[in-house]
């Protein structure tokens, strides 16, 4: 477990040391290599935020603070399809690192790390079908499209500098937001809930997972690679135009030629960089992605208020003061 976990999810340190666990048992392969593969991602840890989210809305709405099994399995699943949308992303963006350790493709080849990607898409469709509730399985696999069709959005408009904040947040929406919001959809589901609490969490999930990626399009910009996990300004370099860059052309159309060019020199990146910190751009990124915290908080404020949900507001705090 990670530090982030043991201090921020105290409540459910139990639940996630057992998901940590099973996570090792769901992967396992037939083929050395294969397995091999999916280990080295889950070896590289996480925040386990997914996972977190789904258990401490399984316990909000459980008048016994226990957490089912199924609730557990969603959990699980929730972060086997999110490793496997890493791996994914990491051939496509060619990364070396990922949260400080080689990735797969680097280790061992595309061609194992897309396969490594497709089996863990696979066990999580597998388990996902064995949860035996036809509603959430519609919901989660909803996910795995929208990750295809937001790495094609992204592919399309890379280095496009004529993208706008809504085809950004669209494209955010596909690549991250979908499965914060269906998890914390389906979760509730589990539950019995009614529609519109479904829909409530599904919206709460939508805006938390926008907050999220918005930050961590910050952070690539201001972080450093050893906090990064990976080199900074790795968005900019493969096309991946983010808010403070967007918010950035607005003031700095010099910025234009840079982009236009692919950063052709090799300073072009830490020169671009050098130039985002000059605008409002960051600030106007931190004010999206508070915008977007805010509207996800307040429906757990307005509606959801009881001793449990503390857990959850606090990890919604966490997204935005990453980059405080």
């Amino acid at each position: 477990m990670t530090t982030f976990s043991n201090k921020l999810f105290k409540s459910i340190s139990n639940e996630l040391k057992q998901i940590n666990s099973n996570l090792h048992t769901m992967v396992e392969a037939k083929h050395p290599v294969l397995y091999a593969a999916a280990k080295q991602l889950f070896n590289a840890g996480g925040k386990r935020i997914r996972p977190a989210i789904v258990i401490i809305i399984a316990k909000i709405f459980s008048k016994n603070q226990e957490v089912s099994t199924e609730h557990k399995r969603l959990a699980e699943i929730t972060e086997i399809i999110h490793t496997a949308s890493l791996v994914h992303d990491d051939v496509i963006d060619n990364c070396e690192t990922r949260r400080g350790i080689n990735t797969v493709h680097n280790i061992f080849s595309n061609k194992i790390a897309v396969l490594a990607g497709d089996f863990l898409f696979a066990q999580s469709s597998w388990y996902l079908a064995n949860l035996n509730n036809l509603e959430v399985v519609k919901t989660i696999s909803k996910v795995i499209t929208d990750f295809a069709e937001g790495e094609v959005k992204q592919g399309i408009s890379s280095f496009d500098t004529q993208i706008t904040i809504q085809d950004y947040i669209e494209k955010s929406f596909y690549k991250t937001a979908s499965l914060i919001a269906c998890s914390s959809k389906a979760a509730i589901m589990l539950k019995n809930c009614c529609t519109k609490t479904q829909n409530d969490f599904y919206t709460y999930g939508k805006h938390l997972g926008l907050a999220f990626q918005i930050v961590d399009d910050i952070l690539d910009i201001t972080g450093s690679s050893m906090k990064l996990g990976k080199p900074a300004g790795s968005d900019l370099k493969n096309g991946n135009l983010t808010a403070p860059l967007i918010f950035a052309l607005e003031e700095r159309p010099d910025l234009n030629k840079i982009v236009n060019e692919e950063f052709k020199s090799t300073n072009d990146i830490n020169t671009a960089i050098r130039i985002i910190k000059s605008t409002n751009g960051i600030q106007k990124a931190k004010d999206l992605a508070e915008e977007h915290l805010q509207l996800a908080i307040n429906i757990l404020v307005n509606k959801y208020l009881n001793e449990n949900i503390y857990d959850l507001l606090l990890v919604s705090y966490y997204i935005t003061n990453r980059i405080n």
